[in-house]
């Protein structure tokens, strides 16, 4: 929600004044990350009651889940997906590099070999928002790489269902699994690997503080794409 305000009403401080994060998440990260490691999908299950409120008994999105979202969005919304994934493919294949090898000078051979990752993970938040176009932003590129598994994990709301949005951006990107799953406890799966969900090369993906702390944890255990930051945006009008 957007909250509007008319200057001089309120005080400059209160306009400009940031969140207070006073809460160190690494110690709890930390002890977040060594439970998964050590009991696998029971952790996740349980933390994603603690957390979400979600009581699930498995993981994975299944097909019926997915085919029911895509009949929940409407029409429009799809044609809106399908085309920014277009605008968003012909960027990325502009960026496709390719392997090659120099041999013009006897025994001097020069080369470059691009290998894409066997497996990449996407971090899609939930919670009080969707964010379908990360799904799109994160999940086309690496189709365009060639990465030959992308799997998402998101939080679940307390129903146990992922927004209709997200999955639909899913099926439109190519994506070929998913699981429900939010916080710090899916960074260490996807770092770490659980007996549902995979370990995977790189984690890439926006979230709050807790996985920005997990993804700076792992890293060295598996790439990342970088630390992000929280998104603070004021737009300043007048008539």
């Amino acid at each position: 929600m957007i909250r509007i305000m008319q200057y001089g009403d309120i005080p400059d401080s209160e306009i400009f004044a940031r969140a207070d994060y006073a809460s160190n998440a690494e110690d709890a990260v930390a002890a977040i990350i060594k439970r998964v490691r050590e009991e696998g999908d029971k952790a996740l299950l349980e933390y994603t009651r603690e957390f979400d409120g979600a009581h699930l008994e498995a993981l994975p999105v299944s097909e019926e889940e997915m085919e029911e979202a895509l009949s929940l969005v409407e029409p429009e919304f799809l044609r809106i997906l399908h085309r920014a994934a277009e605008h968003i493919r012909h960027f990325h294949r502009a960026q496709v590099r390719s392997s090659f090898m120099i041999n013009d000078r006897p025994g001097v051979i020069m080369g470059q070999k691009i290998i894409p990752v066997d497996r990449a993970g996407l971090y899609v938040p939930g919670g009080t928002a969707a964010y379908p176009s990360t799904v799109l932003m994160d999940a086309i590129p690496a189709k365009i790489a060639g990465v030959k598994d992308v799997v998402i994990t998101t939080p679940p709301g307390k129903d146990g269902k992922i927004n209709p949005a997200i999955l639909a951006a899913a099926h439109v990107a190519g994506v070929d699994r998913i699981f429900k799953v939010g916080g710090a406890q899916a960074i260490a799966a996807l770092a770490y690997g659980t007996e549902s969900i995979p370990k995977v090369d790189k984690i890439v993906g926006p979230g709050n503080a807790y996985v920005a702390e997990a993804k700076k944890q792992v890293y060295g255990q598996v790439s990342i794409d970088m630390i992000a930051g929280p998104s603070e945006i004021l737009i300043v009008s007048d008539s």
